[in-house]
């Protein structure tokens, strides 16, 4: 075989064929797979072909208790309808036998058709015959017992109606109807009864009540669950009733509201005893009861004032069953015997909740004595002091604050502990609103709970004292030992030594999760402390002295938290007593009669001074610094109506700014705010000065810039002469361009354009391409100014035709060369597009 290709190229090229070969080979038995497949298959048998079963809309059962419910109700309208509109065209036999074949076969046939089994007939039978027994009643007392009294037959009937149903319902106990129907007959008869006999609310809360209470046996000694739930409504419902005449009562009479309270006490509370489920909702309605009946005979044997505290003390001891009701002795039995965890929670909850609507009460002095001073009435060191807020307001308030902080302190818990700072504060800040303390005791009462507040968040350790700790390896036993109560073991230990062991349920956590409890303390008491802080300031602006005394004790409580304390407190108290500082050199100025300009510089001694202090003390310097650096805006406003002085003010400004930049992490943004705080300073001397030379306000702009854009192109060869001489160069070639062209002489114009042809000289000869654009385009710009007369001249003298004729000449000459001059425009753009 004659082969033109070398041996071993064509065995590459054979090899190369033979695997194409034997991918096409793969693709068509793939293929010829799937062509077997599709003609011999076997085919799907075909189904008989034969009725389909319809697709019913709903179930049987539902279809049925549909019918049924039409059809029993279309029987009821229609006995009712013969009862109301026939009745009276039959004589009395007739009348007898139809009530009594109706109601007898109505009643009768749920018998049979529970024998076989039809429950849901029985079911509307037998409700149809409910309603017949209505039907009876009603037409008894039209034809027989007319005379008698709508309601006392009405409550009789009630009664009557309820036995038989009740007797029916349990000789029948497949149907679901009749005991239910009877607990609904059976919330009639009492209430009214006593409305038939003239009773008056009294007399109807007692029936309420007591129905109520037959509901509550009814929900514990019954089983169905409709009967249960058709009691509950019954006993919520009237108990309701009962409880609201109580409360009405227990204000207008409370001698004849008490018993009726503490009836509705026992029942709901024997309720919650006996049921879990409603444990926690039946002890809170006794809690309020209780409560409400004691607290108004109480409140009827002491003044007015004292309503309130009565409440509150009323709350705090049923709430105080929470600890002391978790564990009874039962000697005889030799056992201890712990309350319902759900009777304890809910009379908690009641008494809880009271006490805390009485500190609600308590606050209206609070927010007098904190915001009160804030809204003056009196002009700043007049030496007059504005009328006392609220003075019409109960001084009982300032008890309720006391007991409900004490009780909280008693509590072992970081909840309880928080509250009672809080009220603990709330009360100083009360006490002179509710005391009607004068001037200077209100003063120095709100300094020394700041002085308090402020120790307390340096050193927070002795406000967590106490308080429980979760054990190693047992973490939320403590805490949670409310929640089981004397069930579990583990709970006795860690309530020794306290009586309110575990006052409430809490979640359970780690002993290592979330912050330190003396965190928590500490930041409270921080922020309760600024605000008192605050409201100290405001009041002391009625008298001078007080103001001085005022700020100056502010400053060293703010600068002692600053030094001794840590985290966000130390920040936020180091700032503050920058402003403090501030506020005292402005009472001096104020004081000693300054000018605004002369009290602007000692302001601006008060930002030296934070620069000062953020030098030394680095964990505060960036925010002590930001708000020295804040105060100097005012000294700036300060200082603006004399410009000799604002240029003063801010050269010292740019001195402290440029001392600052001296540290390397604030060397950066000092820098520049130093500089233009300079240049803010030359400019508004220059205008004091009456200066109007542009260059004389873009030089000092201009030369610096370069010099850094000098400096960054020698750092840097390939930054971008723009980025480095263009905005240095704009600011001072495009002012006076502007300047020039509305200038009348001569010089300006000239020393612009040597200027921007130097400019211009050293962009060619640099190849940076700001300056030859810039310097170029103002040169242009600038010959144009100077040129454009004598054109106007020239061209006004020559004749009329030259002109065009000119123009024309100029298009033939760029139209003979225009692809010349086309590559001496693209190679003179990419000349400059190539420069720096």
């Amino acid at each position: 075989m004659d082969n033109s290709l070398p041996p071993a190229d064509e065995l590459v090229l054979v090899d190369r064929e033979l695997a194409q070969l034997d991918a096409r080979r793969s693709q068509l038995l793939t293929r010829r797979a799937w062509l077997v497949r599709a003609l011999y298959a076997p085919a799907a048998p075909m189904a008989t072909p034969g009725p389909r079963r319809p697709v019913a809309d709903s179930t049987p059962r539902s279809a049925q208790n549909v019918l049924l419910t039409l059809g029993g109700t279309l029987l009821t309208i229609a006995a009712i309808a013969f009862t109301l509109v026939s009745w009276g065209s039959m004589g009395i036999g007739g009348r007898a036998a139809v009530l009594f074949v109706v109601t007898s076969a109505a009643l009768a046939a749920p018998v049979a058709l529970l024998r076989r089994g039809l429950v849901s007939t029985a079911e509307s039978v037998a409700a149809l015959g409910l309603v017949l027994m209505v039907l009876d009643a009603y037409a008894l007392h039209r034809v027989a017992l007319a005379g008698t009294g709508g309601l006392g037959y009405t409550a009789v009937a009630a009664a009557v109606l309820a036995g038989a149903w009740t007797a029916y319902g349990a000789g029948l106990s497949r149907l679901r109807i009749p005991l239910p129907a009877a607990v609904v007959a059976g919330q009639l008869p009492l209430p009214l009864g006593v409305l038939a006999a003239g009773g008056g609310p009294t007399a109807f809360a007692w029936a309420a009540l007591a129905t109520a209470a037959a509901d509550g046996a009814v929900i514990l000694w019954t089983r169905p669950a409709a009967v249960r739930i058709t009691a509950a409504v019954g006993a919520a419902t009237l108990g309701g009733w009962a409880l609201l005449t109580g409360g009405w009562l227990s204000l207008v009479s409370p001698w004849s509201g008490a018993p009726l309270l503490l009836a509705a006490t026992a029942i709901a509370l024997f309720t919650a005893w006996r049921t879990s489920a409603a444990a926690v909702a039946g002890s809170v309605v006794a809690g309020l009861a209780v409560i409400t009946a004691v607290g108004g005979l109480l409140r009827a044997a002491v003044p007015s004032d004292w309503t309130v505290p009565v409440y509150v003390l009323c709350g705090l001891a049923v709430a105080s069953v929470w600890r002391a009701g978790r564990r009874e002795t039962a000697p005889e039995a030799g056992r201890t015997r712990a309350l319902p965890a759900g009777v304890r929670l809910g009379l908690a909850c009641a008494g809880a909740g009271v006490a805390a609507l009485g500190v609600v009460w308590s606050l209206p002095p609070v927010a007098a004595g904190l915001l009160g001073p804030l809204a003056r009435t009196t002009g700043v060191w007049s030496g007059e002091h504005a009328g006392q807020p609220l003075a019409s307001f109960p001084g009982t308030a300032a008890l309720v604050l006391a007991v409900a902080a004490v009780v909280l302190a008693a509590v072992p818990r970081l909840w309880a502990r928080c509250g009672a700072l809080a009220l603990t504060w709330a009360l100083l800040t009360a006490l002179p609103v509710s005391l009607g303390l004068p001037y200077a005791a209100t003063l120095t009462l709100q300094l020394l709970t700041t002085a308090a507040a402020l120790a307390g968040a340096v050193r927070p350790g002795p406000l967590a004292r106490g308080l429980r700790r979760p054990e190693a390896g047992a973490a939320g036993t403590a805490d949670t030992a409310g929640t089981t109560g004397a069930e579990s073991p583990a709970a006795t230990p860690a309530a020794s030594g306290t009586p309110w062991g575990a006052w409430v349920p809490s979640r359970p956590r780690t002993a290592a999760s979330g912050v330190g409890a003396g965190t928590v303390l500490g930041r409270i008491v921080y922020g309760l402390g600024l605000g008192s802080a605050v409201s100290a300031v405001a009041l002391s602006l009625d008298s001078r002295g007080a103001t001085f005394a005022a700020l100056g004790a502010l400053l060293v409580l703010l600068g002692g938290t600053a030094a001794f304390g840590t985290g966000a407190r130390r920040v936020v108290a180091a700032c503050a007593a920058v402003l403090t500082a501030a506020g005292l050199v402005l009472a001096a100025a104020a004081a000693g009669g300054f000018e605004g300009h002369w009290t602007a510089l000692a302001l601006l001694g008060v930002t030296a001074a934070a620069a000062a202090v953020g030098a030394k003390a680095r964990p505060v310097a960036l925010p002590v610094e930001i708000t020295g650096a804040a105060l100097a805006l005012p000294a700036f406003a300060l200082a603006a109506p004399r410009p000799a002085f604002l240029a003063l003010t801010l050269a010292l400004g740019g001195v402290v700014a440029a001392a600052t930049a001296v540290r390397p992490e604030r060397r950066r943004f000092a820098s520049w705010t130093a500089a233009a705080l300079f240049l803010l300073a030359a400019w508004v001397r220059l205008a004091a000065w009456e200066v109007t030379i542009p260059e004389a306000y873009t030089l000092p702009v201009t030369v610096p810039a370069l010099v850094v854009g000098f400096l960054r192109r020698r750092r840097d060869p390939e930054a971008s002469s723009w980025a480095a001489y263009g905005p240095g160069l704009a600011a001072t070639l495009l002012p006076s361009l502007v300047a020039a062209w509305t200038d009348p002489e001569w010089a300006r114009p000239l020393a612009l354009g040597l200027a921007a042809l130097a400019v211009t000289l050293l962009g060619a000869r640099f190849r940076l391409q700001a300056l030859l654009v810039l310097g170029g385009a103002v040169l242009a710009l600038d010959g144009l100014h100077e040129l454009a007369p004598y054109v106007v001249q020239a061209v006004g003298a020559l004749p009329r035709w030259l002109p065009p004729a000119l123009a024309g000449l100029l298009l033939l000459a760029v139209g003979a060369t225009y692809e010349q001059r086309l590559r001496d425009a693209r190679r003179l753009r990419d000349r400059v597009a190539r420069m720096r």
